[in-house]
């Protein structure tokens, strides 16, 4: 009976030993769930919330936030950095797909090479407080970039974005980013970034081109609506009037998306259309990477008084 009552006695502190290092593995366990959460773009978080929690833009307002486009060099990275944008856009190619030196690069379709390598550039970029946004062109870079991602994840108390068009849309011909992998592998590595997510589109002056039909943001809403985090529509500004209804629809489905108004080269648009979005939804939901002399004109009418942003 002794012999018993001493195993007992041992057994039942073994388990309160167990307990303890259960208790603690647990607090372990979702002490890195949060800063997984937490540090992965801070994307809880929208931009306008960000920049306006920091002190970096005056009211909580999309039409604050500036840009700088494909800083996909290092002169044009070093610009960007110097420059008063609050968000800097580039893309990201894979450069040696297949061999074993593949590796992440700054570049845009049809360039194939570039003097920066994703890892050089968020060594970079991490040295500010500038939000990011990475634009994919093909599926097989999003995994090998996640990875590097990843590695810096604690740096990331900023906005990220990563960026697809993941359907056909408006007289859109070119090649999509499969949808389900494409979310699949972001979400594997960073379950809480914003999800930039739009369609392909093309817009020719002389044709009568076609806004975002009923089919393409009902897609676009069965792909989005199971998904957790943050969602930001990138849309062409010279087919979003003619588009609202449809538009304003998908935005309506969640809190957490948003629209980024964006233009093409040649793209022909008014600043009355950027007003009317403006003016028929919640500011703080609209963002505008829209290109000169528009966005100068409709950041004055609007009464921003700020120093433009012009890149070489």
């Amino acid at each position: 009976q002794g012999c018993c009552e001493v195993n007992a006695e041992s057994f039942y502190q073994f388990c309160l030993v167990l307990k303890c290092f259960a208790s603690w593995s647990f607090f372990f366990f979702f002490f890195e769930f949060i800063q997984t959460w937490c540090f992965s773009g801070n994307s809880s978080e929208s931009v306008v919330d960000f920049f306006f929690r920091n002190g970096l833009i005056s009211v909580r307002d999309g039409a604050e936030i500036i840009w700088y486009h494909a800083a996909n060099s290092k002169a044009k990275l070093k610009e960007a950095l110097q420059s008063s944008a609050h968000m800097i856009e580039a893309d990201v190619l894979l450069r040696g797909q297949g061999s074993p030196h593949e590796e992440p690069i700054m570049a845009h379709p049809p360039d194939t090479d570039s003097d920066i390598t994703l890892r050089e550039w968020l060594n970079e970029v991490l040295k500010t407080d500038m939000g990011i946004k990475l634009d994919f062109k093909s599926l097989a870079a999003v995994e090998p970039s996640m990875k590097l991602l990843q590695v810096v994840k604690t740096e990331l108390r900023r906005p990220v974005w990563i960026n697809a068009d993941i359907l056909p849309g408006p007289n859109g011909r070119s090649t999509t980013v499969e949808a389900q992998k494409f979310l699949g592998t972001v979400r594997s590595f960073f379950p809480a970034v914003t999800l930039s997510l739009g369609w392909t589109t093309s817009w020719h002056p002389e044709a009568d081109n076609e806004g975002y039909s009923w089919e393409m943001v009902n897609k676009m809403e069965d792909l989005c609506k199971h998904l957790c985090q943050m969602v930001t529509f990138p849309v062409r500004a010279a087919l979003v009037c003619q588009s609202w209804p449809q538009l304003l629809w998908l935005l309506q489905q969640s809190d957490r998306y948003s629209l980024t108004v964006w233009t093409g080269k040649d793209d022909q648009y008014s600043v009355e259309d950027l007003l009317y979005i403006r003016d028929n939804f919640d500011k703080t939901r609209i963002y505008y990477d829209i290109s000169e002399p528009q966005d100068t004109e409709f950041r004055r009418a609007i009464g921003f008084v700020f120093k433009p942003l012009v890149q070489s």
